[in-house]
């Protein structure tokens, strides 16, 4: 039998600026995706700190008064972790760390932290490596307080190479090895795609967290890793999938998110080959979150990144089971109806109504709500792409709704 193991939650605090670039709005939904990402790497969330300033401080990213605030705080409630909400340079995480005496960490290295615990192949563990690597490089010097390089005395003088030095070359060196192993696996992968023939190859895109993986499950029957938290997903999962009598291989891929690292956004891309060797994307936006508009952008940013924006894409709204619009008050003279307002089908006669040839679609992949007409969808898309690739094959697969009417 297993032991039953109690998970003790790390106490820790969040740290947010509110600038120019950022309001006050803005700001506190950073940090409710902040304190989302503390949660899935395994942290609990006490307080969270913000502070108005046009920019962040050079030397200790926030000011004097606010950083004693926030340390008084940590010494009075025994917390163990600091998290910024943006990523902090060598010099300003060293210049923290001392002042807090505690574990300072950014975003960047949180996310990082979290890839590290999902990944479950040596592809998605090699690419994490690296991007840890690469994170890690330009911060060795903060690490080693203990070495100065004049530090003097005996046995400390003449030429050689620093501690420092040497691990920076380490470093380095292991992040050549990576690309080189990555390179490897890449052919790997090359071959096992090309293994596939020429199938229809359809890629689940969206924000993390929006329910791809839930619609995997659904639409394959299979068993794919869902999970209410951040980057439940990271290798890319491919099944077959038949619809009717169509038979196209559809893949589940890593989810995006607002100020991805660079490090992961480079070390990732060789996982999005998926997507840029898709015949159609369906792009899953969670309806039921409160910014989804600012969700797709980041999608279709990253998706640029990759070449991959001019691919035929179906706009899938995801969760409108868990949608709920604000009650808005007809007899208030004063207010404004808002978005936060609009209900489901107010937001069809929107540009929603006009995304893609035929429209959005909506669903619930949890609750199977629509998934017939979201079938029928992707039938009719694949089975075009299909017959233009195999037009001999045409009179094998007839219009959806023929074969439900046999």
């Amino acid at each position: 039998m297993l032991e039953k193991k109690d998970i003790t939650l790390e106490r820790a605090v969040l740290i947010g600026l509110i600038t120019k670039d950022q309001d006050e709005d803005k700001s506190k939904e950073y940090l409710d995706e902040l304190e989302f990402l503390t949660f899935t790497a395994g942290g609990d969330v006490i307080k969270r700190f913000t502070q108005k300033l046009e920019t962040p401080n050079p030397k200790t990213f926030l000011g004097t008064g606010k950083i004693e605030e926030i340390k008084q705080y940590i010494d009075d409630n025994d917390i163990g972790t600091a998290i910024f909400d943006d990523e902090l340079s060598s010099a300003q995480e060293r210049n923290i760390s001392k002042i807090l005496n505690c574990k300072v960490l950014d975003r960047t290295n949180l996310i990082l932290d979290i890839f590290a615990q999902r990944a479950q192949t040596s592809y998605a563990r090699t690419q994490v490596e690296l991007a840890q690597c690469e994170y890690l490089l330009p911060r060795l010097r903060g690490m080693w307080t203990h070495l100065e390089r004049q530090k003097g005395g005996i046995g400390m003088r003449g030429p050689g190479e620093t501690e420092i030095e040497t691990d920076r070359r380490i470093v380095r060196d292991k992040i050549s090895l990576l690309k080189e192993r990555i390179k490897t696996i890449d052919k790997q992968m090359s071959v096992q795609r090309g293994n596939r023939g020429a199938m229809v190859r359809v890629a689940l895109v969206g924000y993390t967290n929006v329910g791809k993986s839930t619609l995997m499950n659904v639409i394959s029957k299979s068993e794919v890793f869902a999970e209410n938290k951040l980057f439940a997903t990271l290798d890319t999962t491919v099944r077959k999938v038949v619809i009717q009598n169509l038979p196209f291989l559809l893949s589940d891929t890593v989810g995006f998110i607002r100020k991805l690292p660079t490090q992961l956004v480079e070390s990732f891309k060789s996982t999005l080959d998926e997507v840029r060797e898709a015949d159609l994307l369906l792009h899953i936006v969670d309806i039921s979150h409160p910014n989804f508009e600012e969700h797709i952008e980041s999608v279709n940013k990253i998706l640029g990144e990759i070449k991959s924006n001019d691919k035929p894409t179906i706009m899938v709204f995801n969760k409108i089971d868990a949608y709920e619009a604000e009650p808005f008050d007809k007899d208030d003279l004063i207010a404004e109806k808002t978005e936060a307002n609009y209900t489901l089908e107010e937001w069809k006669r929107t540009w929603m109504g006009r995304v893609g040839k035929n429209n959005a679609l909506f669903i619930s992949a949890l609750n199977k709500q629509n998934l017939e007409d979201f079938k029928k969808r992707v039938y009719d898309e694949v089975r075009e792409i299909h017959v233009t690739r195999f037009p001999y094959n045409k009179f094998l697969y007839p219009d959806y709704n023929y074969e439900q009417t046999e």
